[in-house]
């Protein structure tokens, strides 16, 4: 899997079945961590009547995972994160995947809910214009996704590189999820209401010396 913002299209493909990228922030981060934005930026959409159809979640407040899996200092991962942080004395793995954990949220949310503004914030160009299209696609079947995220099990730091002051990290994230596609007469078309765990691979970028704290996903696929 690259990188960097120029990753392979299929891997995004997986939106346009609405079956792995789901529902739902509610919580907020606590405390800037670079995947944060204008306290304005995060409150969640409120019901209206748009002529496409918007998700329908059940979301339950859920508090960040508490198993962040970071590699070992003297791995070639640790070795990078360590470089990392001499361009950017600020920058903390374990911060990293708290952040993580929340823009995961933020990201499948916003996708179901098709909430282009939240996105356009956290992708990079490349990676935004998949999900835009994505969402376009859905929002003409006429098609409604249900569902949830029920926990977040684990996150795992997988992959680090530093080219210049430009990171990437990638990140394991194992979830619990309820995600079903409904068409226009309101029956099932793809999914299960059943949870079900899912493992996907999200990398984020970021280029430690610019002001811009926000860590931007550049890739994601199901593992």
């Amino acid at each position: 899997m690259g990188l960097t913002g120029g990753f392979p299209i299929d891997l995004i493909l997986f939106g346009m079945i609405a079956a792995f990228l789901v529902l739902r922030l509610r919580s907020i981060l606590g405390k800037r961590t670079g995947f944060e934005r204008p306290a304005e930026s995060f409150t969640t959409p409120q019901p209206r009547t748009p002529a496409a159809p918007i998700v329908e979640g059940r979301a339950e407040p859920v508090a960040p995972s508490s198993n962040l899996q970071i590699p070992d200092p003297g791995s070639s991962v640790g070795q990078t994160l360590s470089r990392m942080q001499g361009l950017d004395p600020n920058f903390n793995a374990s911060t990293f995947l708290g952040g993580a954990d929340q823009a995961f949220r933020m990201i499948v949310s916003a996708f179901a809910a098709g909430d282009r503004t939240a996105l356009r914030s956290l992708l990079s160009d490349d990676t935004y214009h998949a999900f835009e299209q994505a969402i376009t696609a859905r929002e003409a079947a006429g098609h409604t996704q249900v569902s949830e995220v029920r926990a977040i099990q684990s996150l795992a730091l997988e992959g680090a590189e530093l080219k210049g002051t430009t990171s990437a990290l990638t990140v394991r994230i194992v979830s619990d999820q309820v995600s079903y596609t409904l068409d226009q007469a309101r029956h099932p078309i793809t999914g299960t209401e059943a949870v079900t765990e899912i493992t996907d691979l999200w990398t984020f970028e970021r280029d430690l010396k610019a002001q811009d704290p926000t860590w931007r996903l550049v890739a994601a696929r199901s593992a």
